[in-house]
């Protein structure tokens, strides 16, 4: 049933399986009364909660909520704590200025594209070496493929600052047996003996965590939508107190030009078009 029919079975209606409103009663939340049986969840459980429709053990949560907290740095020349910035210097409101931020930083590079890849790719490589599979033809191939792997290497220096801290949460938690992560960390070792040099990143580190808690690539990428929140506000707030325009200006003589030299403009009127403007005026 395709096309006017489809459409006419919901006009009027909303079928859905997570949730609503009862204006004045409660709220329904994926099944559950968020203020009685959801109402001992902190945010960060209850978010999950709102992607998986799972509730994680107190040692996952602990994990989960490092994976958040250590990856918020409050550095306006980070790409997307400098969107937030910028909005504030230039007066912009702060919800504007946040969700930009948000926005920009599904990067490629190394923002939510990358983590997209990065998990897809250890679902899969997990799910062939169980089949039989050499781990490192595929790292080769996924490397040929797509000139490198999600999770692995970074663009300003070699290591992550963020793996100690967070995998010694792991180990404190139980949690470092996970077959992700094993397989993470050896792919990273595959890639250090190889010619690549690449250590595994943040993204490598919690996607492999988020895998073994058994998120999938899609239910990982929202997991990761808040991932660098917390460190932007600080950033827009101090650009806010500083007067308006003086972040981060460039000015002219900082930048190479090499184009056409500076010329004078002269502007002619058409006759007949300046004889209308004078008869309308």
């Amino acid at each position: 049933m395709n096309g006017p029919q489809t459409l006419e079975q919901h006009v009027g209606v909303l079928k859905t399986r997570m949730g609503a409103f009862f204006p004045g009663e409660r709220i329904v939340f994926r099944g559950e009364d968020l203020f009685a049986s959801l109402g001992e969840l902190d945010w960060l459980e209850l978010y999950t909660f709102s992607i998986t429709a799972r509730r994680y053990t107190p040692p996952q949560v602990r994990v989960l909520h490092v994976c958040w907290t250590h990856n918020s740095y409050p550095d306006p020349r980070l790409w997307n704590n400098r969107v937030a910035a910028l909005a504030a210097t230039a007066r912009s409101t702060g919800p504007l200025g946040i969700s930009a931020a948000i926005a920009v930083s599904e990067a490629t590079i190394f923002g939510g594209a990358s983590q997209k890849r990065c998990v897809e790719f250890l679902t899969r490589a997990k799910k062939m070496v169980d089949e039989g599979a050499d781990l490192e033809e595929l790292v080769r191939a996924e490397i040929k493929e797509k000139r490198g792997i999600g999770g692995f290497g970074r663009p300003i220096v070699r290591t992550d600052e963020r793996i100690d801290p967070i995998m010694a949460v792991v180990r404190e938690q139980g949690l470092e047996n996970g077959p992700h992560l094993k397989l993470a960390f050896e792919v990273e070792r595959i890639l250090l003996e190889g010619r690549w040099r690449w250590h595994m990143n943040s993204v490598g580190l919690t996607a492999a965590i988020c895998a073994d808690f058994g998120m999938s690539p899609r239910e990982y990428y929202f997991f990761g939508l808040p991932v660098f929140l917390a460190g932007m506000p600080p950033c827009y707030l101090d650009a806010a107190e500083k007067p308006e325009g003086q972040l981060f200006p460039m000015p002219c003589r900082t930048l190479s030009y090499e184009g056409v030299a500076h010329r004078r403009w002269r502007v002619s009127i058409n006759s007949a078009y300046d004889g209308q403007v004078k008869q309308q005026m």
